[in-house]
């Protein structure tokens, strides 16, 4: 049996056009559960357009698509939060569970290279944790933070890649 080939992540820069597909990701009620820092309302392509027309025009914002063997498979990003340069990404979910976000977040570190760099997910997200320690990041301390997903604060877990 033939090996198979390993499927090629690649990072490129945002295009508007890419903003389709990032609304119907954001859209899976699973999704949005375990991301849970994000839109009240997810259908809401307005504030969606609002949101990102800010992103795009903020030079201080490194913004990348994830690409999958040539899908659109989220974004990865570089933003300050808190006076902190942190990280944050989004994967559609069919594309969960292949390794891509690993790699797309490694791929990201060597192009931003500022350290420290910050990281928080919902303390529930293991697979989100797991991504951003099997890159490096290490867990520096837990809050409580309003989801707009789950509508209730939840834990959060802090992460610093030094």
């Amino acid at each position: 049996m033939p090996d198979s080939p390993i499927a090629a992540v690649t990072l490129r820069d945002l295009i508007s056009s890419d903003l389709d597909i990032f609304f119907v990701q954001q859209q899976d009620p699973q999704a949005n559960h375990m991301a849970a820092f994000t839109s009240r309302d997810p259908f809401d392509r307005d504030a969606f357009d609002i949101h990102w027309a800010n992103i795009m025009k903020d030079d201080t914002i490194v913004n990348k698509t994830i690409l999958y063997n040539g899908q659109i498979a989220g974004n990865i990003a570089k933003f300050t939060m808190f006076n902190q340069p942190e990280i944050g990404y989004w994967i559609g979910k069919e594309f969960w569970g292949k390794g891509i976000t690993t790699q797309a977040l490694e791929a990201f570190l060597k192009i931003v290279t500022i350290r420290p760099l910050y990281a928080a997910a919902a303390s529930d997200n293991l697979a989100s944790l797991r991504v951003l320690q099997k890159c490096g990041f290490v867990i520096t301390g837990y809050d409580r933070a309003f989801s707009g997903a789950r509508q209730q604060e939840i834990d959060e877990t802090l992460l610093e890649l030094k």
